[in-house]
């Protein structure tokens, strides 16, 4: 009898053995259908016969063989067995996570078919006459009438009504084909000129291509890393090979997508959340085929299975949004780096404004650095202007200098973008009587009040509630917004510039699908000439016409607990500041502050955003932080306040025991105390070396899951985190 060990998706550090009765037969990396309690759960094969297997007349059966081939490849095996020892994470939750979710429900894989529609020989026959009557159906006939088409492509242009009405007259016809390895173009467009800078980026990147190779692409905005990625691809496409291209964000999936498939002539497609489970999967075996030459998706995209791997791009690698930050917390663009490694090919890291950890790889020799210095149309960065708040008249949050220059700007036909990082209408609402707060009943901060959906909304935890008529404590009906959010922004503009068009750009505007890839295509004709909007707006966006950008606040993260929030303001700063002048108009960045003389807003006024990072470096070095060294974070949430300190007092006593080298601050209450209605306390751990760290994470967590405290809680592991709220 046949004993197979299946990593399964349930929060427990280990496999299980099954018998695998005859005639079944499994290879490494397929999924089978077995029991587990009262349950029965889908898991992956990951031993065949291992040495250390129970006796198989003690085991349960396997009850089916979902896969006759795996759905995993083995340097996907490789990388996310990496993935789950390096983060200390079950393997069965991080295998199950790099598939699409219905291949984890045990759905059998599709036949790989690809549908196409064609005319008929009635079809064929038919003239413009025949479709007098229906302008829809007679631009779908006259589309089919050049060939055979995809239906993806054929439905980005018509309705699927109106291809079911031709259906139904038998004047068009369904036809299937097995996915196959795309053809590489003949000819596409060779694209712009590259300047001297980016041809000798492209240059180096193609050399290395077809060996292991880390680079660092630090380009100032404007500079064109976007061409950098395109003319290094070409030649990979020109061999049948494929490209995995990593952006942060969803929203900037659609604009990347356009500008890929315009650019060549092949099958580039999409992964983001924003897909349905059927698409995910067609995308998913797409890439397993090689069928698909790139693939653009979010951080989830780099455990789809590609055929033959050439070149991994991470966009805006200094972006948290690479970072999962619950369930399986890894970081998208370090393994992307360790993917790269397997396949035995380059990686490019690219943003105008790289982590601090990327820098600190490249001054190692880890990453070979790359740098583009001035913007592509030779127009310079935009100037930066500090606009001082105490020595100014505020009108709606903005000081009367910064109305000015919007009102200028406006009169000679250009965009206006005004960024502030908080949506909602208002932070807060507050008794003028009593000083009552809209608190969150679960956490330790206050519900956002939402003026459009007349709620208050806690955007900690969730948590919602209707707007009150009177004050919670005193019955006093005087109750007035504290702060201000995008909402409220957009509400003062209005009036106060009622003859150009505004539009508001953040996660409560956008919520129906395709309305954020509307109004970024509005803005970018020049439609809106007011831009209102939260962080979404700083990320690589090309708005032609934005010659003036002013953020609204830039004093929230000045005076942080979080080591990172210099580093994350700066970055902020000049990625918003980046959107203006991008084309051939000169641009300006107004920044509101009541500290105008702090050190580092006077760094990034005067020397820019590279001069900022090699001081934080230094920073860094002398306070022995991140990256200088190495940091997991455990974190515990309970219902009992004392329970979390406890349990990581038992941690730190074990410990110094095993390990006193390693440095442990904690156990210390979470910035954010209350979260959810569990209270957070968390214990940082620090260590020169990687190797002495991860082997007293992994004591520490065999010991700790046997703790009887361990019931009372719910503790989590944070390796290299992000954020430390």
């Amino acid at each position: 009898m046949t004993v197979i060990r299946v990593a399964l998706p349930v929060p427990l550090r280990q496999s299980f053995d099954y018998q695998l009765p005859p005639p079944l037969q499994v290879q490494i990396g397929c999924r089978v259908k077995v029991p587990f309690g009262k349950r029965e759960l889908v898991g992956v094969v990951w031993h065949i016969q291992p040495d250390d297997a129970f006796a198989s007349d003690a085991l349960k059966s396997v009850l089916h063989v979902v896969d006759e081939a795996p759905v995993l490849s083995e340097r996907l095996c490789q990388l996310l067995s990496f993935a789950a020892d390096y983060y200390h994470h079950p393997l069965g939750e991080v295998l199950i996570a790099a598939l699409p979710a219905l291949l984890r429900e045990g759905k059998p894989l599709p036949d790989c078919q690809s549908r196409y529609y064609e005319l008929t020989e009635d079809g064929q026959s038919a003239s413009e006459a025949d479709f007098k009557r229906s302008a829809r159906q007679l631009a779908l006939w006259q589309h089919l009438i050049q060939g055979p088409i995809d239906e993806k492509a054929l439905l980005q242009q018509h309705e699927r009504t109106t291809l079911n009405q031709l259906l139904n007259k038998a004047l068009i016809r369904c036809q299937q084909k097995p996915f196959a390895p795309y053809t590489p173009a003949a000819d596409h467009n060779t694209g712009l000129k590259l300047t001297t800078d980016q041809a000798l980026v492209v240059s180096r990147i193609v050399q290395s291509q077809g060996q292991f190779q880390p680079f660092l692409l630090e380009g100032i905005t404007g500079s064109g890393k976007t061409e950098v990625y395109l003319q290094s691809i070409s030649p990979l496409l020109a061999k049948g090979q494929q490209v995995l291209v990593l952006v942060p964000e969803i929203g900037l999936t659609p604009q990347t997508l356009a500008r890929f498939a315009n650019r060549f002539a092949v099958p580039v497609l999409s992964w983001h959340s924003g897909l349905t489970d059927t698409e995910r999967l067609n995308c998913w075996q797409h890439a397993a085929t090689g069928s698909a030459a790139i693939v653009i998706g979010t951080r989830s995209a780099l455990f789809l299975r590609f055929r033959k791997l050439g070149l991994i791009i991470v966009d805006e690698e200094h972006d948290s949004s690479l970072k999962q930050q619950d369930g399986f917390r890894y970081h998208a663009r370090d393994l992307a780096v360790k993917r790269a490694a397997l396949e035995t090919c380059p990686v490019i890291l690219g943003s105008a404004t790289p982590s601090l950890e990327s820098l600190y790889n490249s001054l190692q020799g880890r990453f070979q650095l790359l740098t583009l210095s001035s913007r592509a149309t030779g127009q310079q960065l935009p100037k930066l202007e500090l606009i001082n708040l105490q020595q100014q008249t505020m009108r709606y949050g903005l000081a009367e200098q910064c109305i000015q220059r919007i009102h200028h700007t406006l009169k000679q036909g250009f965009q206006v973008m005004l960024f502030l990082n908080r949506r909602g209408y208002a932070s807060a609402l507050t008794c003028q009587e009593c000083g009552w707060l809209s608190d969150c009943h679960r956490c330790d901060a206050s519900m956002t009040w939402h003026k459009q959906s007349r709620q208050l909304i806690c955007h900690h935890c969730g948590a919602i509630r209707p707007v009150p008529k009177q004050c919670g404590n005193c019955g006093s009906t005087r109750l007035v917004a504290l702060g201000q959010g995008t909402e409220q922004l957009e509400e003062q503009l209005q009036p106060l510039f009622a003859d150009y068009p505004l539009v508001r750009l953040d996660r409560d505007s956008t919520r129906r699908k395709g309305s954020l890839d509307q109004a970024l295509q509005q803005i970018a004709a020049g439609g809106p000439q007011l831009i209102v909007g939260t962080q979404m707006l700083a990320k690589g966006h090309h708005f032609p016409l934005v010659t003036l950008v002013v953020i609204v606040d830039v004093d929230g993260a000045l005076y942080s607990s979080d080591f990172r929030a210099p580093e994350q303001l700066a970055q902020l700063i000049t990625q918003v500041s980046g959107r203006a002048g991008r084309a051939q108009h000169a641009g300006s960045v107004l920044l509101q502050t009541r500290y105008p003389e702090h050190s580092m807003l006077q760094d990034i006024l005067h020397n820019g955003y590279d001069s900022f990072a090699r001081l934080a470096l230094e920073e860094r070095q002398q306070t022995l932080l991140p990256p200088y060294l190495s940091l997991a974070l455990f974190r515990t949430e309970s219902l009992q306040d004392d329970v979390g300190q406890q349990w990581l007092q038992q941690l730190v006593e074990l410990a110094q025991k095993l390990a006193p080298e390693i440095q442990l601050l904690g156990p210390i209450r979470a910035p954010l105390e209350r979260k959810a209605g569990k209270y957070r306390w968390q214990l940082h751990c620090y260590a020169k070396q990687r190797r002495p760290l991860h082997q007293l994470l992994q004591q520490l967590i065999i010991e700790a899951e046997r703790w009887p405290l361990s019931r009372k809680l719910r503790w989590q592991l944070d390796v290299d985190p992000i954020d430390l709220a």
